[in-house]
């Protein structure tokens, strides 16, 4: 990815637009075809020199031509014939962006097979499901990944539809209007250069297409992000169901030996903050003034290849973690039996209910032996359940054992599996 975003190949797309035009205008006879071959057989570039020649005009586009035109020679006089900067600028960032995508979406395929294979292994893993933090009721840990796998792929759809609305060029010269170039020329270098022409330019291409790259890129970063807290949450050393692996020879603190810190996921939130930031930046490039400024080129050529940069690393390192994430299937069982089963209350509850008992008086009966058990060391909700003289009176011990059965809570869950081909 990083190598899409230098300088050596920035210069290297905007040659090939330059190129794709004089070839479009020669084919339409606008000028002659061996001006068209020397061109191509001899037009290259050295950024060092751009650099230098950029020092003295102060203007990158025209320190470019300047450089390409030294090793071109008198055909040079036809390649930028009237087009803007922008005319190159914008068609090449175009290439750049498309390329950047492609990666990307490689990438995302990774990572949404290895959530696949992840799921189905833990497929029947039981564990606590939470909400607030706190044990609500039984899941099992595929199905928490088969939620990251369904995100996952509408980051995909997503991807795919920016691709092709930033996969737009624009050769319509000063203001947009055509009126030193023709249309066709446009059509022609855009279809050799695998974009479509922008249906309506202005000087540039419009920062809305450029906003809502950015923008998917964010959404994309806050998921990994949710995937990251998740592990570092289940990380914690009171839960312990999950881990990060830790690498033989790895240090987790320089004071106490004992730390196995969930590092990567935790860098993982931090770079998500990033993407999100320039995503606003992004948003802010969109008004413009008139027919064209430069307040966004600024800010986009630090936001739009470091986020492509970063979106990239942060899928590679989430797919590397969840591929090797370490799964306490032991710590999920003891968690999950926490105070005698409190996870399984809402059971206990219609079971009550089924038997003609009022909702208000079930709930009651429910909520005080859970919460007796809550938060003490020998607390045993099921015990404190099945002696309760009003359980008792309406609950077999087979009923009652049916309460605290996991089968209940995952017996639909192959539903989900299979919407997701899991």
């Amino acid at each position: 990815m990083g190598c899409l975003w230098t300088d050596q190949h920035k210069y290297q797309t905007w040659l090939e637009v330059e190129i794709a035009v004089v070839e479009a205008q020669a084919e339409l006879g606008y000028i002659p075809q061996e001006a068209v071959e020397q061109i191509k057989s001899k037009a290259n570039f050295d950024t060092d020199r751009i650099d230098e020649l950029e020092a003295e005009v102060r203007h990158d586009m025209i320190a470019f031509l300047t450089n390409v035109n030294e090793y071109v020679g008198e055909a040079g006089r036809f390649i930028h014939l009237g087009l803007t900067s922008s005319d190159v600028l914008d068609t090449a960032l175009a290439l750049q962006l498309a390329s950047s995508i492609n990666l990307i979406l490689a990438q995302v395929e990774t990572l949404s097979q290895t959530i696949r294979y992840q799921a189905q292994q833990h497929r029947y893993t039981v564990m606590a499901g939470r909400t607030h933090g706190i044990h609500a009721e039984p899941i099992t840990f595929g199905f928490k990944l088969a939620g990251w796998l369904a995100e996952t792929l509408r980051h995909r759809d997503r991807l795919v539809n920016t691709s092709q609305n930033i996969a737009v060029g624009k050769i319509s010269g000063a203001v947009g209007t055509y009126a030193n170039v023709d249309p066709k020329i446009e059509a022609i270098a855009c279809q050799k250069l695998g974009l479509k022409p922008d249906c309506a330019s202005t000087q540039v291409i419009s920062r809305d297409r450029h906003g809502e790259f950015v923008q998917v890129l964010a959404l994309l970063g806050s998921s990994i992000e949710r995937f990251a807290v998740e592990i570092r949450n289940l990380q914690r050393t009171d839960v312990l169901e999950v881990e990060e692996f830790f690498a033989k020879g790895q240090k987790g603190s320089s004071a106490m030996p004992h730390k196995r810190n969930p590092i990567r996921s935790e860098r993982l939130t931090g770079m998500a903050r990033l993407l999100r930031g320039y995503a606003g930046t992004a948003l802010e490039n969109i008004a413009l003034w008139h027919e064209r400024d430069i307040s966004h080129s600024a800010a986009e050529r630090v936001i739009l290849p470091d986020a492509c940069i970063i979106a990239h690393f942060m899928l590679a390192e989430i797919t590397d973690l969840i591929k090797n994430l370490l799964v306490y299937p032991e710590n999920m069982q003891r968690n999950l039996n926490c105070y005698g089963g409190v996870v399984f209350s809402q059971k206990v509850l219609l079971a009550l209910i089924d038997k003609g008992l009022s909702r208000e008086d079930s709930y009651a009966i429910v909520q005080s032996c859970a919460h007796k058990a809550w938060n003490q060391p020998d607390g045993d909700f099921r015990n404190l359940i099945e002696n309760n003289t009003q359980v008792q009176g309406l609950l077999t011990p087979v009923e009652l054992n049916a309460c605290f059965d996991c089968e209940n809570h995952i017996k639909n869950l192959d539903l989900i599996f299979q919407r997701l081909g899991i």
